[in-house]
């Protein structure tokens, strides 16, 4: 199954994509079901599954039952998944390759873990704003595992029973801020829209294998670098089960996975997260010194 949420009647509510459009949820409440209208409260409360578990094994035969309320792809808005996830985990220079594009080396023995705020978030086509303090920012398209229910010092072999799907991701940094002192990370990373997240959310049974998947960050339609994700040094699952040892993750949490490199990007651009089988999370933009 996939989802996304779309603006609609000045609301961000959650909606199945489907081959038709999409559709969204609170419509199956005329039917006596009682579904939230956010994604965000749809994993929060632990009726994601329920929906997934409904959807596919009746509600996609029934797909017709609801043409009226289908919004055509070319009439619809994306938003952000959601805009308050409780945590956000960033993954530093987890392919080597990235590593070396920064002069430094990757880390072996644990990654190079940091967290964002909530105020960072955008969706699809919202304008990424380079912050007046930075000279030099970059972005970085990125695989993100969103958290579907509460889990603890879990093991990476048990990690697919906590997620509730995949996305796209681009995470930005003020490369520049960063260089200056490595402790200076979280605010390097911290500038508002500095995390752009969606349009689909990926449920893992529509991925027929993780570590086979391509990521590629996209700037001005060329391709500035691509790797497979069977070449993270930490791979998605092993990320969730370390970061869980950690602290308690959430529903709704968000762990991104690291870039295979970072594009300088300046006014005007417009950057890319290409992951083979998801729809392309695209972003125009601004510099505010312009």
């Amino acid at each position: 199954m996939r989802l996304a949420s779309i603006k609609y009647s000045g609301n961000e509510i959650a909606a199945i994509v489907t081959n038709q459009g999409l559709l969204p949820v609170h419509v199956f409440n005329e039917i006596g079901k009682n579904y939230p209208d956010t994604l965000f409260d749809l994993i929060e409360t632990g009726q994601f599954e329920e929906l997934k578990t409904w959807w596919t094994s009746e509600g996609v035969e029934n797909l017709s039952t609801w043409s009226k309320q289908l919004i055509p792809y070319d009439k619809a808005e994306y938003a952000p998944l959601y805009r308050y996830p409780r945590k956000i985990w960033g993954i530093g220079l987890n392919y080597v390759e990235h590593a070396e594009d920064l002069h430094e080396s990757a880390p072996r023995t644990e990654p190079a873990s940091f967290m964002k705020p909530d105020t960072t978030i955008i969706g699809p086509g919202e304008v990424i704003k380079i912050p007046k303090q930075s000279n030099r920012t970059t972005a970085e398209a990125e695989l993100g595992v969103i958290i579907g229910k509460r889990c603890k010092d879990v093991t990476e072999d048990e990690a697919i029973h906590y997620i509730a799907g995949y996305t796209t991701i681009i995470d930005m940094t003020a490369e520049d801020i960063l260089q200056v002192n490595p402790r200076y990370l979280t605010r390097s990373k911290s500038f508002d829209t500095f995390f752009s997240f969606g349009p689909h959310l990926v449920t893992p049974d529509e991925i027929d294998n993780l570590l086979n998947l391509r990521v590629s960050t996209i700037k001005n339609s060329k391709l500035h670098r691509l790797n497979v994700i069977s070449n993270m040094t930490f791979k998605p699952h092993w990320l969730l089960a370390f970061h869980s040892q950690v602290m308690t993750l959430l529903p709704g949490d968000i762990i991104s996975t690291g870039t295979p490199g970072a594009a300088i990007i300046r006014h005007g651009d417009v950057v890319e997260c290409h992951i083979d089988g998801f729809e392309p999370l695209v972003n125009p933009v601004k510099d505010l010194k312009a």
